[in-house]
């Protein structure tokens, strides 16, 4: 889907290439390994700018299926994700597509990103694809307090390795707009994503406790007939591309102590 010239919804082809481009070794860089959770690299594009990552991580004691309800489930990632600002669905477009906004912290000085995505998922047995690529809405337009940043495929490949284990790729290719220095990239590969992985492990052994507090029979993700978002038509959405947006240069920001990830971080999922 990264060579599109207009907005789509994925089809099984799209879905059959990311599989394929989750399981793919050649080309890769590993730069992590450590723990269950390992990271491998792309080097960047020059004459796209585009960096890529690949994640997995081996989740005992989580059902596959409990991690595919933690990462669609929005009101779980506004208490498990210290990273969000603000997150929220603003349509539907099928059984198995949507389109949302999400904007996250960035470590200080850089600015914080948002992001407005197309997201489709499927289910195939015991696995699971959950993958998106930008757009633009008319009604969601750059924020001056924010740089847009533009995720060309992100995804999620969730494989069963039994009754109560699981194995989830995380594939990133995105522009995060502005120029980002080497200790930026260097930091996203070999300490944010094991870290963001491991949060999230935590966040699944959880969350079958907090479900049942917090409306446990409500999964539009499962059951497309519970959904509450408005009907969204393509018509409304138009591709995102990097270029048309605006370039913040954050090149000279100096590393810091809390930048090199040395601050602590407690998890609250009350």
């Amino acid at each position: 889907m990264s060579g599109r010239d207009s907005v789509q919804i994925p089809d099984d082809r799209d879905f059959g290439a990311f599989r394929a481009l989750c399981e793919s070794e050649r080309g890769w860089s590993l730069t992590y390994s450590k723990g269950g959770v390992t990271v491998w690299v792309q080097l960047r594009e020059p004459e796209r700018d585009l960096h890529k990552i690949k994640c997995r991580m081996e989740c005992k004691d989580v059902p596959a299926e409990t991690l595919y309800d933690v990462l669609h489930d929005i009101e779980y990632r506004k208490k498990w994700d210290t990273n969000v600002i603000e997150t929220f669905d603003i349509g539907k477009l099928t059984v198995n597509s949507d389109v949302g906004y999400y904007a996250w912290k960035c470590p200080k000085p850089l600015k914080n990103r948002d992001v407005i995505t197309l997201r489709s998922w499927l289910p195939m047995g015991n696995d699971y694809i959950i993958m998106n690529y930008s757009v633009k809405h008319p009604k969601y337009p750059p924020r001056k307090d924010m740089v847009r940043a533009v995720s060309i495929q992100t995804g999620y490949l969730i494989e069963g390795t039994g009754a109560k284990s699981c194995t989830i790729t995380y594939l990133a290719q995105v522009d995060p707009k502005g120029s980002l220095p080497k200790w930026v990239v260097n930091k996203s590969s070999q300490f944010l994503a094991p870290k963001a992985m491991r949060k999230m492990y935590k966040a699944c052994l959880k969350y079958p406790e907090w479900k049942q507090r917090h409306e446990p029979h409500f999964k539009p993700w499962l059951f497309p007939e519970q959904s509450r978002l408005p009907a969204l038509a393509l018509s409304e959405l138009s591709l995102q591309h990097a270029d048309s947006l605006e370039n913040i240069d954050e090149s000279s920001l100096p590393e810091s102590r809390e930048e090199r990830g040395e601050a602590s971080d407690e998890d609250s999922l009350n």
